[in-house]
């Protein structure tokens, strides 16, 4: 009878009673667990197959968690989740009240840095050696993972930059496999390329200039060889550098073939590999295809529109635009801050840019936001996809904080339209000509018009900036919304008793404010009641209590919203109900009007 080795692993000090001819079999248990449980469960899935070996050999070789082990990003730690005392509850990740998609520091001891971003470990990595210098513990070792794509962004250079000038006992793991979430993009690829295919000279070694102990690249699957490699390594005093080379998805043979599909395929037979089609008929469009299919056709239209995104061509569906005019199509790789300052630069020569980024991921490009763009009042068109709550990816991922970091901006307008038709209708109206940069936001996942594409696309009209909208007439109550939450709000009044005392207002625009609206709003009601799927601290919500106070209105106002903390991981629909602003909760509000 087959042993089962994963079985009897509660944490990495149990892996290091197995003796090293019986870690290949837990690897190939520890690549079906996954599978299985992923299968059923679903997240990402190719980048934790791609490093099974690598995180043996690491929590084998190392002595976790006393050793300080760093997963950028973290999409590819589920392995590492499951060997570090989680893999009886492996099956709750990305759950509510379950485990996190992504390290996190509150979780486990093993969890060193919280993580979902890109490119951070190695700066983490190196401030926690340079502690440990400072504290005298000059045997504790410290190991970034990090991914060829994640590598090439800005953060991760400035990290090794500063690591090359320190005797900071540092290891740097490039897990180098050709893709991020889509396939890595640039010159620093081309040049890991060629270290790969032996066509690069060594005395051209870019990381030996750094002053790092390079070595590789070595295969990533090899483990009696990472394992004589680490061990090697961890007697090198300073900075070191291991280049290994992996297959994402690696052991599952549909996930070698589609990378990009299996990054996060959904459900999938855990046997066959093929992946659980759910009918798309009768569906609404995807926010992000109305974007990338209206895009694609303006372009057509319009020579001189661009289109540019840091790394996310099929999750933002600029890949239509790639695919057919690909010379005005950029993905920048994992370069938000760089994307931004491309887009500016081009504004500058009068091209119409649309810099898409989703809303979590522009947090990290702000200086350049007010510096590079506003303060110049360019009229770069900033489509910012993920606005609200995501759900299962959680607190690092949700795009919530955007309107209120947004609103600060001076020249910025920000618009979030409440289906596909105003999305589209806005992205036709920005490049008609605008004086100030703007944000459109809109959420993940699908809009509310199964009949999009044949009703609506192509049949553009032009929107006026700053106009809010009357969806409903009433004779109590005011609810103003922004964006997408609205159609919970119309859902929530077509099923309230007193539906007659309830007028809604849509306000796409939250900067500028339609103040006309807004007088006669707070000049006919007594309640008013704003909802929005950002935070309410210094939201839209924030903005309507402004206007009251700077016109000495004395109406009563609630605000809906995200409350000023972290939500964590769960469905959409369960984070709403957490924020209470759901269908169901707003029935219940709306009852007491």
């Amino acid at each position: 009878m087959k042993s089962n080795l994963l079985s009897n692993i509660y944490n990495p000090a149990d892996l290091r009673l197995l003796s090293e001819a019986q870690l290949p079999e837990v690897a190939q248990e520890l690549r079906q667990f996954i599978i299985d449980i992923v299968s059923v469960k679903e997240g990402h899935l190719g980048a934790s197959l791609g490093v099974i070996e690598l995180t043996i050999a690491l929590h084998y070789v190392f002595n976790t968690p006393e050793d300080l082990l760093v997963w950028d990003v973290g999409h590819q730690a589920y392995g590492h989740k499951i060997l570090t005392e989680r893999r009886e509850n492996f099956h709750t990740n990305r759950q509510l009240d379950g485990i996190s998609g992504f390290p996190k520091r509150s979780e486990s001891i093993y969890d060193t840095f919280g993580v979902g971003h890109s490119s951070t470990s190695i700066s983490a990595a190196l401030g926690m050696a340079i502690a440990s210098n400072l504290k005298g513990d000059f045997k504790k070792q410290h190991i970034a993972v990090i991914g060829d794509a994640s590598i090439a962004s800005g953060m991760a250079f400035e990290g090794l930059n500063h690591a090359g000038v320190t005797d900071a006992n540092l290891l740097v793991i490039l897990n180098d496999n050709a893709i991020g979430i889509d396939p890595s993009v640039g010159a620093l690829k081309k040049y890991l390329t060629a270290v790969k295919e032996g066509k690069n000279p060594k005395k051209n070694n870019m990381i030996k200039s750094l002053n790092f102990d390079y070595s590789g690249p070595i295969d990533g699957h090899d483990l009696p060889t990472l394992i004589k490699e680490l061990n090697r390594l961890k007697n090198i005093k300073g900075p070191k550098f291991l280049h290994i080379v992996t297959t994402k998805g690696k052991g599952l043979q549909q996930a070698e073939e589609n990378q990009v599909k299996y990054h996060a395929p959904g459900k999938f037979d855990a046997s066959t590999g093929e992946i659980i089609l759910k009918s798309e008929e009768n569906l609404p469009p995807k926010y992000q295809d109305v974007f990338g299919l209206t895009i694609l056709d303006l372009a057509k239209k319009n020579e001189k529109i661009i289109g540019i995104t840091p790394a996310m061509p099929s999750g933002s569906s600029l890949k239509f635009m790639m695919d057919e005019i690909p010379e005005r199509a950029f993905d920048v790789g994992i370069a938000e801050q760089h994307a931004v300052t491309l887009a500016a630069g081009m504004a500058t020569q009068g091209m119409v840019v649309y810099c898409n980024i989703y809303s979590t991921f522009l947090q990290r490009a702000y200086d350049q936001v007010i510096h590079d763009v506003a303060l110049q009042d360019l009229p770069v068109i900033f489509c910012l996809d993920r606005a609200g709550l995501v759900g299962e990816d959680g607190a690092t991922h949700h795009g919530v904080f955007d309107i209120a970091y947004l609103r600060a901006i001076p020249n910025m307008i920000i618009y979030a339209p409440i289906n596909e038709v105003a999305l589209q209708n806005i992205l036709f109206t920005a490049q008609l000509g605008l004086n100030h940069p703007i944000a459109i936001r809109y959420p993940r996942g699908r809009g509310v018009l199964p009949n999009w594409e044949v009703e609506n696309f192509g049949h553009y009209e032009e929107i006026k900036i700053g106009q809010a909208n009357c969806l409903k007439k009433g004779t109590k109550t005011a609810v103003l919304s922004t964006g997408t939450i609205g159609n919970n709000v119309t859902l929530a009044i077509n099923e309230s008793e007193n539906k007659d005392a309830i007028a809604h207002y849509d306000f796409p625009f939250i900067k500028p404010l339609d103040t006309r609206m807004l007088l006669d709003i707070f000049s006919n009601f007594d309640r008013i009641i704003t909802i929005e799927d950002g935070t309410i601290n210094g939201g839209f919500g924030s903005s309507i209590l402004e206007f009251s106070a700077s016109n000495n209105f004395k109406n009563k106002i609630e605000i809906l919203g995200i409350p000023g903390m972290f939500i964590e991981h769960g469905t959409v629909n369960q984070l709403q109900q957490l924020c209470k602003i759901d269908v169901k909760s707003l029935i219940n509000l709306f009852q007491t009007s």
